[in-house]
This record gives structure tokens, C-alpha cells and sequence, in this order.
């Protein structure tokens, strides 16, 4: 299991795992993801967006972060933050922060609750990021403050989600599999 960088091609898969988990709507490039991967099988566990306002000074935000259902509990979430926050650092932001509405989930990490928000995040703030009890609010952190649970970091060296991602055939493409003509043709 690993943490990389969005890519292009999964574009399509970010949106879909953001409607499906109601996280809103996707917004910004694949590129401004990251996300977890088995690398056995190379299957998508997890997702996460860091969002920097150009501000002065910069201003980190964590946006879209969600795990498949059958990944969750082995540390996957865990490292998309770690990895979204050693970004922040890479980029010069001193503070990330987390409008959610489960704040006891990242409080473990070392985030921490606030009552003011730097201006590009003020308007936001009445528009919580998760589904949840809507008992939340603004969470903030330096990202050299990140710590990660043991617990964490060992389930994620074994982490293994209970599925497989929903294989695609041609139907769902609007081919047509009995009729459909191949441009190398086997002879068979």
C-alpha cells in the first residue's frame, strides 16, 4: 500500500468516489489529489485534496478526503492527511485547515479546533466537507505537528480492502460484444 500523487487518468474515478461517498462536488485537477493504492493489484482504496490559497501567507486546506468503505480502519485515511500535509510543508504552508464534521478523527493526528478562519475559508465555514452529526467545525495544523498513530502506521503496512474495484465491460461502454468487429482479427 502506498500514497501517490493524482494523476490524469483518475479523473473519472475521483468524481465518482466523491459523489459516492456525498462529499460534494469534485473540484480542481486530479493532479491536486492524492491517492491510496494496494500495490498488488494496483486498486484505489482512498482519496484526498489539499487546496493552496494563495494567500499571505499561503493557506492549506484539506478538501475531499474519503476511503472506500472496505479499506477503512487500516490507516489509509492516516496517510492520505500525512501525505497532504508533508505537500503543505513542501509548499510553504505553515497552517492546513479542515472544516469537517468529524472533528475527533483528525484531532488524533494533532489537529486542533478554531474559532477564526483566514478569509479564503471564512465563507466555507458553515459548510461542512463530511457527512456526519454536523457537530464540527474549523480544525487547523502545522504540518510538522502531523503525528501518526502506531496503530496506524502498522495497519497500513497490511492494509487489504475486502473487494475488488467493479470491473467495466463493453456494454458499459455502449459496445455491442456479439457484434462488435476488432481491428485485428484472430482468425478464430
Amino acid at each position: 500500500m502506498y500514497v501517490r500523487d493524482g494523476k490524469s487518468r483518475d479523473e473519472t474515478w475521483l468524481r465518482d468516489g466523491i459523489e459516492a461517498m456525498g462529499l460534494g462536488e469534485a473540484v480542481g485537477e486530479p493532479q491536486e489529489y492524492v491517492i491510496a493504492v494496494e500495490e498488488d493489484s494496483d486498486e484505489r482504496a482512498g482519496f484526498g485534496r489539499l487546496c493552496v490559497h494563495a494567500d499571505e501567507p499561503a493557506v492549506g486546506e484539506l478538501t475531499h478526503i474519503g476511503v472506500r468503505e472496505s479499506w477503512r480502519e487500516q490507516g489509509v485515511g492516516a496517510h492520505i492527511i500525512e501525505r497532504l500535509l508533508t505537500k503543505a510543508s513542501d509548499a510553504g504552508v505553515e497552517t492546513v485547515y479542515l472544516l469537517t464534521d468529524e472533528p475527533g478523527y483528525p484531532a488524533q493526528f494533532g489537529f486542533e479546533r478554531v474559532d477564526d478562519l483566514p478569509t479564503p475559508l471564512a465563507d466555507q465555514r458553515t459548510q461542512p466537507k463530511a457527512v456526519g452529526d454536523n457537530d464540527g467545525g474549523a480544525l487547523a495544523i502545522n504540518p510538522e505537528a502531523f503525528e501518526m498513530p502506531s496503530r496506524l502506521r502498522d495497519a497500513f503496512k497490511t492494509a487489504s480492502g475486502a473487494g475488488e474495484e467493479p470491473s467495466v465491460d463493453a456494454e458499459e461502454f455502449g459496445i455491442d460484444a456479439d457484434g462488435a468487429t476488432y481491428k485485428y482479427d484472430t482468425g478464430s
